[in-house]
């Protein structure tokens, strides 16, 4: 039979994840459900749903702390987030239908850690950390540093993500996101990509661009970046970003697009962040 625990509390949630490490974490059940049919039954549940410690979004300081089982329609719903991370709240919005929102986490989506997961090019974008728990004590992961590989993280077997934390961007920094999928709502994405560029004087004192489902997991675009860093904010700019990011991706073909469709939409996507970001 399979075993199952609700933890209600952060230190209970730790030692249930501690002391059975091949159990399955479940947060919302967002994606576990849909994929509940094609996998083995666990050995086990370890449900943190009633865990309210890992619920809430909080200013401290410079940064927005959102609790791993903060839902979306916590974060679509949140004054925190529309004043200070709005592409997160953009982000929210397109995660499934509002029933989905209602249960999905924002731990989850990055637990799970798909190539297109909603959220994870705006997490990039904005730099976040993770806070991750377990019996060894608390230590905090750049989300950048975070997913590994396709559905792969540097989550240990005993840790659970206890928060996401997002620095707060200055008045300086322009912030851009934008999901294209098939449709309007509710559609899996063809290409994701969202921007932090920091404009000085009309010139770029750095960019960081966040993109998902033109790689194995969501990625920084490195060279893009540099090429964005020290320049105007203007098309020759654009232009070099968008070259500089066709030689560091490689996307793939499948059901859902053309890797040549996923690589001139993302820099368009690029492109008009940048030009955006010289007008803001």
């Amino acid at each position: 039979m399979t075993g199952y625990l609700r933890p209600t509390s952060l230190a209970d949630a730790v030692a249930a994840r501690a002391a059975h490490p091949d159990w399955l974490v479940l947060a919302g059940g967002t994606d576990l459900m849909v994929n509940a049919p094609h996998r083995p039954v666990p050995a086990g549940i370890v449900d943190l749903w009633g865990c309210a410690e890992l619920r809430g979004i909080a200013r401290d300081g410079e940064t927005l702390r959102l609790g791993a089982g903060t839902t979306w329609l916590d974060v679509v719903q949140s004054a925190l987030v529309a004043a200070h991370a709005p592409i997160l709240g953009a982000a929210a919005r397109e995660i499934g239908a509002p029933q989905i929102q209602a249960r999905g986490t924002i731990g989850g989506n990055v637990a799970t850690s798909s190539p297109v997961g909603d959220s994870l090019p705006v997490l990039l974008a904005l730099d976040a950390t993770l806070g991750l728990a377990s019996p060894r004590g608390r230590r905090v992961v750049p989300y950048r540093d975070f997913a590994t590989g396709y559905r792969t993280t540097s989550l240990d077997a005993d840790e659970l993500i206890a928060a996401v934390v997002v620095p707060v961007p200055d008045a300086a920094t322009r912030l851009s996101w934008r999901k294209v999928g098939t449709r309007a709502a509710q559609s899996i994405s063809k290409v994701m990509a969202a921007a932090a560029i920091h404009v000085e004087d009309g010139v770029i004192a750095w960019a960081r661009f966040g993109l998902g489902a033109v790689a194995a997991r969501p990625i920084r675009a490195a060279a893009a970046e540099a090429a964005a860093a020290g320049r105007p904010a203007d098309e020759a700019t654009a232009r070099a970003v968008a070259d500089a990011l066709a030689g560091e991706i490689r996307p793939i073909t499948d059901v859902r697009s053309a890797a040549d469709y996923r690589l001139e939409v993302a820099q368009a996507l690029l492109v008009r962040f940048v030009l955006n970001a010289g007008r803001s």
